[in-house]
């Protein structure tokens, strides 16, 4: 297995960017644009070989451990590097991004963050990612399982989520104030920003008394630190025009 440190920009072959993690080989090679993605506007946030793009939360440069590029994936280690963020802030998008948990393990991402000056971790929306079968949390309901908007929204009957130890496909969508979740080809999350049935789920969290939670931003996203590993490979974007 090839372990890059932060700090290391080598060129990785193409077998080993053909490698990831779980040793499957893909049909295209990974973290990269196709001409029509390219076309389309998609933008790499992750480039399979470097952290530029990233820094650590409420910091502006990356951390100095926890985090690793391991054969072409972006890895937490679990071991207390903190969140990550993007540098680049971001209005309406479609984000796409492949993850893999640990056995037990719990992490996510996150938009509309509200970043602190202090801290290790971000508040704001989060695409749940969870080990459903093993980590406790997939007890507390469906809201709180893989794929979830994190104790506000639960996923559909049309989620499917590969087991632990295989990748799965996610994809955030935030346009005007309608945001879909997907996972593995499939919406399973929808909701409007403001809308009363929000409002009243914000509103029996944990988060209801956080100022501003729940409104739309300019916002980074970030990759949380939960304490597991967790792999991140694929991540791109593309800019949104609210009103189409």
């Amino acid at each position: 297995m090839q372990r890059i440190a932060f700090w290391k920009h080598p060129v990785l072959t193409v077998a080993a960017a053909l490698m990831c993690a779980s040793g499957a080989a893909l049909a295209v090679p990974l973290n990269s644009l196709s001409a029509e993605e390219t076309a389309q506007g998609w933008k790499l946030l992750f480039d399979g070989q470097t952290t530029a793009g990233w820094r650590g939360y409420a910091k502006t440069n990356f951390p100095d451990h926890g985090w690793v590029v391991e054969d072409g994936c972006l890895k937490n280690e679990g071991s207390g590097g903190g969140d990550l963020v993007t540098i680049e802030k971001f209005d309406d998008f479609d984000l796409k991004f492949d993850w893999r948990i640990s056995a037990g393990g719990n992490s996510g991402v996150k938009y509309f963050v509200h970043e602190g000056k202090t801290g290790k971790s971000g508040v704001g929306y989060e695409y749940q990612i969870l080990d459903d079968s093993k980590n406790s949390d997939a007890a507390n309901g469906p809201n709180r399982q893989a794929g979830a908007l994190y104790y506000l929204i639960a996923p559909n009957e049309a989620k499917h989520l590969e087991p632990v130890g295989q990748f799965n496909q996610s994809e955030i969508i935030v346009r005007g104030n309608h945001v879909e979740h997907w996972l593995n080809g499939a919406r399973i999350v929808e909701f409007e920003l403001g809308s009363p049935e929000l409002k009243a789920a914000i509103a029996k969290s944990k988060f209801h008394s956080i100022q501003g939670y729940g409104e739309k931003m300019t916002t980074v996203l970030l990759l949380q630190d939960h304490g597991s590993a967790v792999w991140f490979r694929n991540i791109k974007i593309r800019r949104l025009n609210p009103t189409k």
